[in-house]
């Protein structure tokens, strides 16, 4: 059991926007929250504690940086603010609060969650080493990782910054992919969004899709089509991104002929979903038809077990911004501060 037996108020699985604005909330309430921020780890894709900003070189649309910030500094900022009022951290050493070095990013001395157990008051979190905690409360926050393509050079150009993203909200106005053409795979709701975000700032947008019909709402799939700066490259797959330092290029193959051809772009959008981090908790809470937990108020964080609490991406399959997930992160510590008063749990 974790501290002799000591039952925790809160639990914050999760080390985001969400993750941490929750343990700012909840230690300012004097609840001492216990994070478990995950380590890096590599999946389909690059999992690193601090979610998808580790990803983003440039942050340019959260409030308080005027001058832009990179994703890993700020989650750096974010966990030293929640370690200034108390927030402790499972690591490899204890509980130290083990603050990043804003200059350095994490210290990935962290320890995952690798499962829960929500049967039983207080509730029982499993720590990567097999040993229990025990807490009153949690709030989960997981987030959700983008799906890639899977190539190599992508991920290599996505973590350096080199052009290749998962999110055009988040990057396509940033300066580098102003008056470029774009590339955007998928050929869903989402993947048209994308497109049509990056002809504010793209000279061309070419949407790239294995089929011969998209697969959005009809609706969507004719807004692309009639958009005169969306190219639709039908029965196309990327079978490689070409670039050194930053993107130049893709290499396409026709699904029906095998011809293979190369298109020169600036910048290349994964818009093909995302995956909810919710496979630890084995169907213990109840989730949509995605993955995502499902809470049971759309206003407040309250999932359908009484006392676990969920903010961020693991919950939001609609925003997904670092801004949405820290409100989402307020709610949850408040919710579940006021819950604790309401069980007489000091």
């Amino acid at each position: 059991m974790s501290d002799n037996g000591k039952v925790e108020n809160v639990i914050i699985i999760g080390s985001g926007p969400a993750g941490w604005t929750a343990a700012i909330y909840a230690a300012r309430a004097n609840l001492r929250p216990l994070v478990f921020a995950g380590r890096p780890k590599t999946t389909p894709s690059t999992i690193l504690p601090g979610g998808q900003l580790m990803m983003t070189t440039e942050v340019e649309n959260y409030p308080g940086f005027p001058e832009g910030v990179t994703g890993p500094l700020m989650m750096a900022r974010f966990e030293q603010q929640a370690v200034r009022f108390a927030t402790r951290i499972v690591t490899d050493s204890g509980f130290e609060p083990d603050v990043a070095n804003p200059d350095d990013g994490h210290m990935y001395a962290y320890h995952d969650c690798k499962r829960v157990d929500l049967s039983q008051k207080p509730f029982v979190v499993v720590g990567e080493d097999d040993k229990e905690y025990r807490a009153h409360s949690l709030i989960i926050a997981t987030g959700a990782t983008a799906n890639w393509i899977g190539l190599e050079n992508e991920k290599r150009l996505a973590r350096s910054g080199g052009g290749v993203s998962a999110c055009a909200v988040c990057d396509g106005a940033l300066p580098v992919f102003r008056d470029k053409v774009l590339a955007v795979v998928g050929g869903g709701d989402s993947a048209v969004e994308e497109a049509t975000y990056l002809t504010k700032f793209a000279s061309k947008v070419l949407m790239i899709h294995r089929r011969d019909e998209l697969r959005a709402s009809k609706i969507m799939a004719q807004r692309a089509m009639d958009n005169p700066k969306i190219d639709i490259l039908w029965n196309k797959i990327v079978i490689d991104v070409l670039g050194d330092q930053m993107i130049t290029g893709i290499k396409l193959k026709d699904t029906k002929t095998g011809e293979e051809s190369n298109r020169e772009v600036g910048g290349l959008f994964a818009a093909i979903g995302h995956t909810p981090a919710t496979d630890f908790l084995e169907g213990q809470l109840e989730l949509d038809e995605k993955k995502y937990i499902k809470l049971t108020d759309p206003y407040r964080s309250v999932t359908s077990v009484e006392g676990v609490f969920a903010a961020g991406d693991v919950v939001d399959s609609v925003y997904r911004q670092a801004i949405t997930a820290a409100a989402m992160g307020c709610k949850a510590a408040i919710d579940a501060e006021r819950w604790l008063a309401e069980q007489g749990i000091e």
